[in-house]
């Protein structure tokens, strides 16, 4: 059986951990390494996008970052529960014209008991930033 330490149910430590795995894997910006963390019938709804399993999500991200240059992404902890974590994120990136974005949100995850992400919800918001203002360099 596949796992994915720490599992649930979370104490805030465990919680944090999580977090800190999913921000490295981001920022490593593998999408083999990232979907790993998913079960194999993970839903998504990223922005406006649904996603669905593994597969749509290799595709997802490699697209994603064909399109966002330099990524850097920083995650927060704000709450959990037995199974379920919510973040706030920040990452910054350059668009292909050269433009530098900082996008922001919250992130909503729910877990199965291996500790594979089965449910994960994004509210994305993009703001456009001067190459000075960059807090992730």
């Amino acid at each position: 059986m596949e796992q994915k330490h720490p599992l649930p149910p979370f104490t805030l430590e465990s919680a944090l951990q999580k977090i800190q795995f999913a921000e490295d894997a981001w920022n490593s910006q593998n999408p083999e390494k990232i979907a790993g963390a998913y079960t194999i019938d993970s839903e998504w709804r990223n922005r406006d996008k649904f996603v669905n399993g593994r597969d749509e999500i290799v595709k997802f991200l490699a697209d994603k970052w064909k399109k966002e240059l330099n990524y850097k992404l920083k995650k927060e902890y704000w709450a959990h529960t037995d199974n379920r974590i919510a973040v706030r994120f920040e990452y910054e990136y350059m668009d292909l014209e050269g433009h530098w974005v900082r996008a922001y949100g919250n992130e909503n995850w729910e877990f199965d008991e291996n500790g594979l992400m089965a449910k994960r919800y994004a509210s994305i918001n993009d703001l456009p930033i001067n190459e000075e203002d960059r807090k992730f360099k």
